[in-house]
């Protein structure tokens, strides 16, 4: 009978709340390979081992490398001294493969001096035994190395079990969180059923932006893969904050007056605060939200000082913020909106690289302008993939 499942298997495992001790574990059937060039020594080894436990020999140290390879023993006990691959060579071979190097060795030697003690611990085994052989100090040792390695596999079975449910637990927290971050971006694009697709275009936008930038020197510290990751995340809540605004403001077709205009602008505090009244619940920092309310507060802000809320100019602007903002603006542009057509991708590019009599290009941080226009083409891609209407991607196509 096997006791022990080889590393992750269940069979045999003990009760993580079993407190049984060494003395009281059932090892009957555990493995043992026994390396020797003396054949008296194998006959005593096996005659004494073998009522208990499975035992398997060999005479060199080649052969004990394969048995041990081919039978994953839980205990070996290795000769030191024998002609070709002494015990000293086989047991850095052993713990130098993934195979077997979780194995516990014990020297068997006559030689007593420290310096050999010392380097077989150094190579990895767990004990000596010191020959001429004493029964019971056999039988003692190995019991104890056998339940050591028994609640050691134990040990390791249990952690694997739990870093699987941690695993299981993470992913069921990433998934709700990206459900219900799609779910509040939507409330905001219901208001505003033309723009459907503005949610996935956008968040591809900016981890296009970012992937591009991330070997820029002003850039490299910020734009980890995490931090990307967050990016990506955060974008389709950029508009949250539309769900304060009036519909009739939202869905005007025509111009907003200056009264209007100023109400709209509130979107972005109406999205921050929302974000920043979930993060005070929580009482303590989460990136995710942190940088969710950055993008809602900021991408509206231009480098040039003429954008709002807070007419931040520059870096005073957050990198989030910046980013969010050329994707925004380009999605604005290809996509049809009540108050305006749909432009191709060539005019946008066009509109955003060199104006259209409103200076856009100075409203954009020049290393993410240009870093937009050498991987337009993705944007373009993007914009095709998740179009709202054959209307809109055939207008894109130009």
């Amino acid at each position: 009978m096997e006791t022990i499942q080889r590393e992750t298997g269940d069979q045999g495992l003990a009760n993580p709340g079993n407190t049984m001790t060494l003395e009281q574990q059932d090892l009957s059937g555990s493995r043992i390979l026994i390396v020797d060039d003396t054949r008296i020594n194998l006959q005593i080894l096996e005659g004494l081992l073998k009522k208990s436990y499975n035992v398997y020999t060999a005479m060199d140290g080649q052969k004990g490398l394969e048995l041990a390879r081919e039978t994953n023993p839980d205990l070996i006990l290795l000769d030191v001294m024998m002609p070709g691959m002494d015990g000293f060579e086989m047991c850095r071979l052993l713990k130098e493969d993934d195979r077997t190097e979780q194995i516990p060795v014990i020297f068997l030697t006559s030689l007593c001096e420290s310096e050999h003690k010392s380097k077989g611990f150094s190579l990895g085994a767990v004990d000596y035994i010191l020959k001429p052989f004493d029964a019971l100090e056999v039988e003692a040792r190995i019991r104890t190395h056998l339940s050591l390695r028994r609640t050691t596999l134990e040990l390791r079975h249990q952690n694997i079990i739990l870093e699987q449910k941690v695993r299981e637990r993470t992913r069921e927290i990433v998934l709700t969180q990206e459900a219900t971050i799609e779910s509040l971006a939507n409330l905001a694009e219901y208001r505003d059923p033309e723009t459907g697709g503005h949610i996935l275009r956008t968040k591809t936008y900016i981890r296009v932006l970012a992937s591009q930038l991330r070997s820029h020197s002003r850039f490299r510290d910020l734009l980890s893969d995490n931090y990307i990751d967050l990016l990506e995340k955060c974008a389709p809540l950029h508009d949250i904050g539309k769900v304060g605004v009036p519909d009739l403001i939202l869905q005007k077709p025509g111009r907003l007056s200056r009264e209007e205009m100023e109400i709209m602008k509130k979107h972005t505090f109406f999205g921050h605060n929302s974000i920043m009244a979930a993060q005070q619940k929580i009482e303590m920092d989460v990136p995710f939200l942190m940088v969710a309310g950055e993008i809602a507060l900021t991408h509206h802000e231009r480098w040039d000082g003429t954008g709002y809320p807070y007419g931040l100019e520059e870096n005073d602007i957050p990198v989030s913020g910046r980013l969010m903002a050329i994707a925004d603006v380009y999605d604005a542009l290809i996509s049809k909106r009540v108050y305006k057509p749909p432009f191709s991708h060539a005019k946008a590019v066009e509109i955003i690289a060199k104006g259209d009599g409103r200076t856009l290009p100075k409203h954009f941080d020049p290393a993410i302008l240009e870093a937009f226009l050498q991987v337009e083409k993705n944007f373009y891609q993007a914009a095709l993939k998740y179009a709202d209407s054959d209307e809109e991607r055939h207008i894109l196509v130009g």
